[in-house]
This record gives C-alpha cells, structure tokens and sequence, in this order.
C-alpha cells in the first residue's frame, strides 16, 4: 500500500524521542474547513498554549502545490481562505472546529501538548463521479497528473510528520497519531442515488486507509453527521443526503473504533445554505472532542 511506504521512514521508533505530543487528524470538506468568522470568536479561543497545527495547502485536484505548510502554534485563521506556500502560512479571516476541539482536548488532557494536522476541501467528494471542479478523494482515481485529494492528504501528513521539532524548544518530539475528525459527504449527497448508495463502501475505504497510513489500525474516527439547511427553493440542499447520513451511521455501528457527532441537525447557518455559522463551528469542535477522547480512554484502556 502506498500510503504504508511513505510513513514507514516518518514514523520511526521513538526511543531516542524525548517529548510526547498527541496528533490529531482533520480532514474533509467545507464544514471541516470551516466559515466562522474569528470576529465571533470569544476571548478563550483567541490562544492556546501548547498546541500546533500543520495545515497543508488545499489545492484542487492535479496541482502540484497541494500538502505543504509549516507548523505554528494555534490561533484563528485556518479557516477557508487559508494559504500556505511551505515558508510562510497566510491565516484568513474564518475558522472552523479546530479552535473549540483544541481547547477542550487541553482540559480532557491538561499534561499533554497537542498537534493538529488539517487538510481539507471546500467541494470534495470521496466518489469521483461527484468531484466536479472540486476534487476527489478516491485513492485510485486519476485525473491530471495523477494526483487526487487523498495524495494531497498524503503529502500534508508526511510534511507535518517530517518535522522532529514543532514546538521549537530543541527537543525531539513523539508525534502520537490520538484520532481522525471526518466532516464531508455533501459533496457525494449532491449527485445521484448511485453516487449516495456507495458512501458507505467510500468511507470505509478511505478511513482504513488513513489508518494504514499511520500505522495504526484501530486509530479512532469520528464523523461529522451531514446536516441539510433546507434554504434553497425545493427546501432540501442535498437531494441524496439521507442517504449518506444512513451511511455515516452504518459506519460507526459496524466500526468499534468510530463514533459520530449528530449535533449538525440543530444548527443555524451562516450567509449560505451549505456552511454553519460561527456558533455551529464552536460547538462542533467541543463535540468532536468529547467523541474522540471517549474513543482514546477505551482505546488506551484496552486488555
């Protein structure tokens, strides 16, 4: 597997490693991407102490710059709009989960340094059928230059992990993969009732090769359920979105290691019909916390 001989010479092991950092993974689509506006925000998520983020440039399909970031540490501005040319990170003005989800890891772990690695894609779909102008998560699928949304994800992950030292205090660093955060399926619920009756299959696929990719199994997942604002002129944005919630719910039910956050179905949107206010966003991280940490406790407590 490909993703299995990128990451054997990244994840190495770690006894000449002196400093343990919980990695958390964050990928998906617009709703992962995130709409917030930062001027929302409240005083405690402005600054975090002791946690980072790598977030990849996001990039449709075929491009060559897609993946490359730098790590810094946490503040509002990962949202959409967010650009990264490697060297330098231009923070936008929207953020997404990743703000409220870190802070609350911090209080379900307060002795433990935390690292986001966020690649995702406004659009995307997992069925290339469904990318559109997009983008497509679909290992296999091949478009120009061979290269896909999951290379990107790729790329993002093996820049992130190629970093020994991300806090910067000249101490190697344990980089611990704790958890994948899945928000999308929109994208797929957009197209036809073929497309929505293989998400199911889709995400199976893909969440076990991420796993495969960080070497780790029964790494826990969470999924974001899909939501629908119904503001459009036939009062239902995603004509398939049943479908891929029926799927979503399937996948956690048959995955011991997964959980899913259902909370999207009460929130209120932003200036579109497709992305959640700056309030949804808080409560959604605080959500995905509490699932993965949930997950990590029975996980690390394992026979």
């Amino acid at each position: 597997m490909k993703s299995l001989k990128i990451f054997l010479l990244i994840l190495v092991p770690t006894v000449f490693y002196s400093q343990k950092i919980r990695v958390f993974i964050l990928a998906g689509q617009s709703n992962m991407n995130g709409f917030g506006y930062n001027k929302d925000l409240p005083n405690d998520l402005k600054s975090f102490k002791d946690v980072y983020i790598f977030q990849g440039n996001s990039v449709p399909d075929g491009d060559l710059n897609g993946g490359v970031g730098k790590w810094e540490a946490l503040k509002p501005g990962n949202g959409t709009g967010f650009k990264s040319d490697g060297k330098t990170n231009t923070l936008s003005d929207r953020f997404g989960l990743e703000l409220s989800f870190a802070k609350r890891m911090k209080e379900l772990f307060p002795n433990d340094k935390i690292a986001l690695i966020k690649y995702a894609r406004e659009g995307t779909s997992i069925d290339s059928l469904a990318k559109g102008d997009f983008g497509c998560w679909d290992s296999d699928f091949r478009g120009k230059n061979g290269i896909n949304q999951y290379d990107n994800f790729l790329t993002t992950v093996k820049n992130a992990l190629a970093e020994t030292d991300i806090d910067g205090n000249g101490k190697k660093d344990i980089l611990v993969p704790s958890g994948i955060l899945w928000m999308q399926g929109e994208g797929d619920a957009s197209y036809t009732e073929e497309v929505a009756n293989r998400y199911y299959v889709h995400l199976k696929t893909l969440m076990n090769q991420m796993r495969a990719a960080l070497l780790t199994d029964d790494l826990p997942v969470v999924i974001g359920k899909i939501s629908d604002s119904g503001k459009n002129e036939v009062g239902k944005v995603w004509p398939r979105g049943e479908l891929v919630q029926y799927a979503q719910e399937k996948f956690v039910q048959d995955d011991k290691h997964a959980a899913i956050v259902r909370s999207t179905k009460k929130y209120n949107y932003g200036n579109d019909p497709w992305h959640y206010d700056s309030a949804g966003y808080i409560d959604l991280g605080k959500n995905f916390a509490e699932e993965v940490f949930r997950l990590i406790i029975n996980f690390e407590n394992k026979p």
